[in-house]
């Protein structure tokens, strides 16, 4: 087994021992061994330590553990950032699984594209199905910047991302807010934006599922019980983006931050005053709609 390898798939996980073995098998699946894998262990309490330590003893495939107190995705994020040596790394979810020869499409068309000014690759995910998340990319679009993406050449859908390590390690580490547990991870990716684009792989390399104790069926209450860390990426949205509707719509969801958070003065700082003059109303009623769809849930 080859001690330098190309590339990290890293994996954020709490609790998920039930289905963490569907990623394992279809790491053992990839054409290409070029990857290490490293689990996250966000203070799991079930027997996802057992279950990695014998995949570990079973020798197949690298594997690095790390354990560490609850804290969420993004703080597995940044003790990923922290350990990552490889060229490239891309998170996989633990409730999602790779396409058998996803490390080899991802590794070829780095290799053949590969430019100080991309900060890495922007790929496609699927459902169990097949059905593409979204849909697939222009074909004469070799690169763009994320926010490029959704809003300039109309592409929706979530995505998968291979960032450069030496890019990602460039930028402020999430920041960690007592009793919170999430900071939007798209925060580091529209500062990335600024510098950098994306390679396009117009090629289905993960396959998802949105689990009933994802974040994604969870965002009303997640919403309510992390608001400095929505906070913190609606003030970087504010700063960073080029699109006049996606700073509307972050002041709106400021303002709603800002109510639950009894903060009072939303002007301080502000470089958008006019902007948040007239979203006050909007943030009013996001507040008063969040506040009852989650303690509705």
């Amino acid at each position: 087994m080859n001690k330098t390898k190309k590339i990290t798939v890293f994996t954020p996980t709490y609790n998920r021992g039930y289905c963490l073995h569907q990623l394992y098998e279809s790491l053992l699946r990839q054409t290409s061994t070029n990857f290490e894998w490293l689990i996250i262990d966000d203070g799991s309490t079930d027997t996802t330590k057992d279950l990695v330590q014998d995949w570990i003893d079973e020798n197949k495939i690298k594997i690095k553990y790390i354990y560490k107190e609850n804290g969420g995705m993004h703080t597995g994020y940044n003790v990923a950032y922290d350990l990552i040596t490889t060229e490239l790394n891309v998170c996989i979810d633990s409730d999602d699984y790779l396409t058998n020869n996803a490390i080899e499409k991802i590794l070829n068309h780095w290799e053949k594209y590969k430019n100080d000014k991309y900060a890495g690759i922007v790929a496609l995910d699927a459902t169990k199905n097949g059905k593409i998340l979204g849909k697939k990319f222009p074909k004469s679009l070799q690169s763009s910047t994320l926010e490029d993406l959704y809003y300039k050449h109309k592409i929706p859908g979530d995505k998968k991302l291979v960032y450069r390590t030496a890019v990602v390690k460039k930028y402020p580490k999430y920041p960690v807010f007592s009793k919170e547990n999430l900071v939007p991870l798209g925060a580091l990716y529209l500062q990335v934006d600024k510098s950098y684009e994306l390679l396009c792989l117009n090629e289905i390399v993960c396959i998802v599922e949105y689990m009933e104790d994802g974040s994604t069926r969870n965002i009303f209450k997640q919403y309510r019980l992390s608001p400095r860390g929505f906070l913190y990426s609606r003030k970087i949205t504010i700063k960073y983006s080029k699109y006049l509707k996606v700073k509307f719509k972050s002041i709106i969801h400021y303002i709603s931050h800002s109510i639950q958070l009894k903060i009072i003065n939303i002007f301080k700082n502000n470089n958008y005053p006019i902007l948040t003059l007239l979203a006050i109303p909007f943030g009013i009623v996001l507040y008063l709609y969040v506040r009852y769809k989650s303690l509705k849930n």
